[in-house]
């Protein structure tokens, strides 16, 4: 008697059946998301993008060779210096020192290369101590001079009015500036899928009254209420607590628009075969929520929020540079294009907007493309091939 067990359906052999398909024809729901996501090559570079400028903000005070606040009033406005890798024969990064004359027909300073007299430059090097995270005693740089001192000038970027190092600054305001769209982003997750999900859910009156809050708030214009809500903070209030209300601000309206995506979820997905079995099992209604529904979209949630980002970016963005948002001495992009904004400094110094713009344009292009793969991967129309 022939054994049939172990034969292909329909004749097939085994060679014919691809063993892509199998892959996908067994794979879960967030292995389908994963494999969808990584064709899309434009979001997986964006996705390299992002956990570098992450990591960056993650280890400013190792990054960065100065201190963000450090001011020395020999190399105010100083030019950007070429970072050179060879010198007298060999492997030896450095760059030019430089040169500073005084115009006596403009009163400015002007400074011009010194090639004479390099500052070479290493890894590792030692600095005056600090905390790495605020707890991890630390004595060594990323990057900096070898032989530090009043002369020994290092600005890839260049230096402002008061000689603070631009490249520190940039790679200390992403902290700032970076974490605020996390925080502000998780605030909107807990209010959007918790408001969402019981007007969805609930339905009725609980739902019309929810939808009719979320419209009132959409239709304020933002960028006034923003204003308006960021200027009545106290200017005697200190850092930590303004950043939190700045992050507050900026997550009061973020949070309309994932929630009413959710409720749209909620009301498709209430009446499914898999929402009734879990109510005739006896799972509490938040049970159901938390342990079914939420999960069942979970992928769109994550695509959501990641699109949302940018958008909390930009706007302390606007409310830093208008004046209206954080204050120095805290460092983050908004104050740095702030800082930036008189006639002096577009005319002699323009790196002052050109390298905070250029970090803030790099971050949300990156996770808008971010997010738009993520939205991609979690659309359950489109096919998996």
């Amino acid at each position: 008697m022939t054994d049939t067990a172990h034969l292909p359906p329909s004749g097939l052999d085994h060679a014919d059946i691809n063993p892509k398909s199998q892959q996908i024809a067994v794979a879960g729901q967030w292995r389908l998301f994963w494999l969808k996501f990584l064709k899309h090559r434009l979001a997986v570079a964006s996705l390299v993008v992002v956990l570098f400028l992450y990591l960056v903000a993650l280890l400013a005070d190792f990054i960065a060779p100065y201190d963000p606040n450090a001011t020395n009033a020999r190399f105010t406005y100083a030019p950007p210096q070429a970072l050179g890798l060879f010198l007298d024969g060999g492997f030896a990064p450095h760059v030019d020192g430089l040169e500073m004359t005084l115009n006596t027909e403009s009163m400015r300073r002007e400074f011009s290369s010194d090639p004479e007299n390099p500052v070479r430059i290493g890894l590792f090097v030692p600095t005056q101590p600090y905390a790495l995270f605020g707890v991890i005693p630390m004595d060594r740089k990323l990057i900096g001079p070898l032989e530090p001192g009043p002369r020994a000038s290092m600005f890839l970027f260049g230096a402002d009015r008061l000689g603070r190092d631009i490249f520190s600054r940039v790679v200390h305001g992403s902290r700032i500036s970076l974490s605020i769209g996390l925080v502000g982003v998780a605030v909107s997750l807990v209010l959007g899928v918790l408001i969402g999900g019981v007007s969805g859910y609930f339905g009725g009156v609980v739902d019309t009254v929810i939808q009719r809050v979320i419209e009132f708030l959409r239709s304020i214009p933002t960028i006034p209420l923003w204003m308006g809500l960021a200027a009545a903070i106290p200017v005697s209030w200190p850092p930590l607590q303004t950043y939190f209300v700045i992050t507050v601000i900026v997550s009061l309206i973020g949070w309309t628009s994932l929630a009413r995506e959710v409720r749209g979820k909620f009301l498709s997905l209430r009446n499914e075969d898999f929402v009734t079995a879990a109510r005739l099992d006896g799972m509490s209604e938040l049970g159901i929520i938390t342990n079914h529904l939420v999960p069942s979209f979970m992928s769109h949630i994550i695509a959501t929020l990641t699109l949302a980002i940018p958008t909390m970016i930009l706007a302390e963005t606007a409310l830093s540079f208008l004046g209206i948002g954080l204050q120095p001495p805290i460092v983050s992009w908004g104050t740095l294009l702030q800082e930036a904004q008189n006639i002096r400094a577009v005319a002699q110094a323009p790196w002052l907007l050109f390298v905070p713009g250029t970090a803030i344009v790099l971050a949300v292009l990156s996770l808008n493309f971010l997010g738009d793969g993520l939205r991609d991967a979690a659309d359950p129309y489109e096919q998996q091939s």
